[in-house]
């Protein structure tokens, strides 16, 4: 059993350094887009800037470990279902350059794996209604409006100055706000890996099972030292790796993107994700910033957004839930075949 454990903690590990180059977009697509900033070198500040967000807090990770599911409904079979279904919708998105949620697609592969081994009523419905699919409408919404009326502003305190000075200000600050931006992403998104993982260590010492130092499992809720610097490390190379197809589409597709409304929208998205991190709300960072990015080009005229687009990455925001849930239930079944029932 231990071996399974160290097994699912290492995909885990893996599924985290997927969440890096799948949402490495998140931080850096409009600092590369408007040319503030080489994508090497974005990525690479943006990678460090994860893990320093990482390790700023675990409230969303113990909303991950405790909020959806009892530990005698969990196995180390059923998260490793779960992150598998999570890691498949991730990479078909990557793929095609879909900006999906890393973070939706966890909790739904934990829906369906909970689901498939211990029925409907096992999973807290209750808590992916309050912190899940209410902050999914919610925080786009406000990232959108924060970004709106954020540009609209900055539109009307730099009307007095020449258009080459206001270009020249706003790179600047564009590389503040990519920074900023960065480090919220890491603060939400990196403590996705560690709240399932600590649910791993919690199932693992509920069942029974022994082998693990008690330096390395979690003592109630909190979530082990260790835990949260190799979810932080791991984010933070995956970031570091890229993630263009999704850049590009960001960045480009859903609207040409000045510096003055990069600023804009990842200002906004930072405020919108560091506030849900403080709350122990795991929202999509992907939902934000793509809102934001949406809700800066609207505030030129609403022809500016490529609504085309957009209303495909409102589809994949629709579908990951239970797409992700679906892949994890099905391979719950064959994990079981593999494993047996009792692990």
């Amino acid at each position: 059993m231990l071996t399974l454990l160290i097994l699912v903690i290492v995909v885990a590990l893996v599924f985290d350094y997927i969440n890096g180059f799948h949402d490495a977009a998140n931080a850096i697509a409009t600092v590369v887009s408007t040319g503030v900033l080489p994508v090497r070198t974005a990525v690479i500040l943006a990678g460090i800037l994860n893990f320093i967000g990482a390790i700023t807090g675990t409230a969303v990770a113990k909303t991950i470990a405790s909020g959806f599911a009892e530990p005698m409904f969990v196995t180390q079979v059923v998260v490793l279902a779960a992150l598998i279904g999570a890691c498949i919708w991730n990479l078909l998105t990557w793929w095609y350059g879909i900006p999906s949620s890393s973070s939706h697609a966890l909790i739904g592969g934990l829906a369906g794996a909970v689901v498939a081994h211990a029925g409907v009523s096992a999973f807290n419905w209750g808590t992916l209604t309050d912190k899940v699919l209410i902050p999914l409408v919610l925080s786009p919404l406000a990232g959108f409006t924060i970004a709106f009326l954020f540009m609209i502003a900055l539109l009307w305190m730099v009307r007095a100055f020449k258009p080459a000075t206001v270009q020249r200000g706003s790179r600047r600050l564009q590389l503040i706000s990519a920074c900023m931006m960065a480090f919220s992403h890491g603060s939400n998104d990196a403590q996705k890996a560690m709240g399932i993982i600590t649910l791993a260590l919690v199932a693992f010492v509920a069942a029974g099972f022994t082998g693990m130092p008690e330096s390395m499992l979690p003592v109630g809720k909190d979530v082990p030292t260790w835990v949260v610097f190799a979810c932080a490390a791991a984010i933070g190379f995956g970031t570091m790796a890229g993630g263009k197809r999704i850049i590009k589409t960001m960045g480009a597709k859903i609207i040409r993107i000045t510096p003055l409304q990069g600023f804009a929208a990842e200002t906004a998205g930072t405020a919108t994700i560091l506030t849900a991190s403080a709350m122990g709300v795991p929202v999509s960072t992907t939902h934000c910033i793509s809102a934001c990015i949406m809700g800066v080009g609207a505030s030129k005229r609403l022809s500016a957004v490529r609504w085309g687009v957009a209303g495909n990455i409102v589809l994949a925001w629709v579908l990951t839930i239970p797409a992700s849930a679906g892949f994890a239930y099905l391979s719950l079944f064959g994990l079981r075949a593999i494993f047996g029932d009792a692990a």
